[in-house]
């Protein structure tokens, strides 16, 4: 039977008259990520169906369709006409391919028009599995389903399920600008804005301390791994030695770290002037440091013009871990690499700042809103896209034994 890639998608259809407009870019997005990969890809009754080709790499593409926000899971499976024989031999066939003792099957039928209910459609298939498969049917927990999707006018049989990311298309949601330091929380912060449809610009602020080769290193690994969320990225790598010179001679130890920041917001919103982008994206979370009790996180924040978003405010440190560790940063966050904000500071930072006399500080350095735009002017740009590569295609036997053993 014909090989498909079933895509389920949850929070676009509740997008009401929008619908479509998510549903497009989703798939515009899925081609984008599968465009080496032999597919063609269609939009058939709320959900996405892939074709692939006979020698497309199937590890490859689950390991893609796994990090594209939008996608709520996806299956490898077949595809059957509208009968009871079809749809059942496409059962018989998906279940094959797995170790089973016992088996359910599940069936959905938004194809109201077809002649048997969905009991009916699972009652006939389980009891053709149990007689010419010797298999034991368990409804509670059994080893594996078998799902049957009655579409308009096909049918779709399949038995596991990969789960996605879910959240909304990357691009649907306009561009947001993320401060990257290199640590566990701003990639985690950047993440979980692409699942709302984000695309994401980055920018690390780099000091004195480090080499032009570890920042791209270090800060270049973490943007090439999120890329594979939004497939295409952007980062400035922004100078910041001659400004914090200045901050150093006129700002006293305690207050450094504040005024850091201040002056960091105010380059991240030069560069989404540049970049269109709507808002400043931070991976703070509240009291976790002492730049980020409420009464600092104040100070550095009216220094943005722009919304400063912050998805991780509530979370514990245990928790961001998690996430990192989830989305494949955690590893690359942990490598020793020196922060900005914590050159020359005093031992204890002030964690009640009053805005006036952060001010007062900021005001002692008279050519700070032009060092500002010196520190921009001066960035470097560096560009990701993903794919990166075209995946290896060929006529060998290890990838048609791949591409079976994931049809299931």
């Amino acid at each position: 039977m014909k090989k498909r890639i079933i895509i389920h998608y949850s929070e676009i259809a509740l997008k009401g008259k929008n619908r479509q407009f998510f549903e497009a870019l989703l798939i515009e997005n899925i081609k984008s990520a599968l465009k080496f990969s032999k597919i063609t890809v269609h939009h058939r009754y709320g959900r996405i169906i892939c074709e692939p080709s006979e020698y497309s790499d199937m590890e490859n593409i689950k390991s893609i369709l796994e990090k594209l926000p939008g996608i709520a899971y996806f299956s490898f499976g077949v595809m059957a006409r509208l009968s009871m024989e079809e749809i059942t031999h496409g059962a018989i066939e998906v279940l094959d391919s797995v170790t089973a003792e016992t088996f359910g099957v599940v069936t959905k039928r938004p194809n109201k028009m077809f002649s048997l209910s969905s009991n009916e459609i699972s009652s006939l298939v389980g009891r053709h599995i149990v007689k010419t498969r010797g298999k034991k049917v368990d409804l509670k927990a059994p080893d594996i389903f078998v799902y049957i999707e009655i579409c308009e006018k096909e049918a779709y049989v399949y038995c596991n399920k990969y789960t996605g990311i879910g959240g909304l298309p990357v691009g649907s949601a306009g561009r947001v600008v993320c401060s990257l330091s290199g640590g566990i929380d701003s990639p985690a912060a950047a993440l979980l804005m692409m699942k709302r449809g984000c695309r994401v610009i980055f920018v690390h602020i780099r000091n004195q301390l480090q080499s032009i080769d570890a920042a791209v290193s270090k800060i270049g690994d973490l943007v090439a791994h999120l890329t594979e969320f939004q497939l295409k990225s952007k980062l400035y790598i922004v100078p910041f030695e001659t400004l914090q010179k200045e901050i150093i001679i006129w700002v006293p130890p305690r207050y450094r770290m504040i005024i850091y920041r201040r002056f960091m917001m105010k380059i991240c919103n030069r560069i989404a002037m540049k970049d269109n982008a709507m808002a400043i994206i931070t991976g703070d979370s509240a009291g976790q440091v002492a730049s980020q009790t409420l009464e600092n996180i104040n100070c550095i924040y009216k220094a943005s013009g722009l919304p400063v978003l912050t998805p991780l405010i509530g979370l514990n440190k245990d928790e961001i871990v998690k996430i990192a560790k989830e989305i494949g940063t955690y590893d690359i966050s942990t490598l020793p690499y020196p922060d900005c904000c914590s050159y020359m500071i005093a031992p204890h930072p002030v964690t009640k700042a009053k805005l006036q006399a952060i001010k007062n500080y900021e005001a002692a350095i008279k050519n700070g809103e032009q060092l500002v735009e010196a520190c921009v002017k001066n960035s470097e740009v560096k560009h990701w896209n993903f794919p990166r590569v075209a995946p290896e295609v060929g006529h060998n036997r290890k990838k048609k034994q791949t591409q079976a053993a994931l049809f299931q």
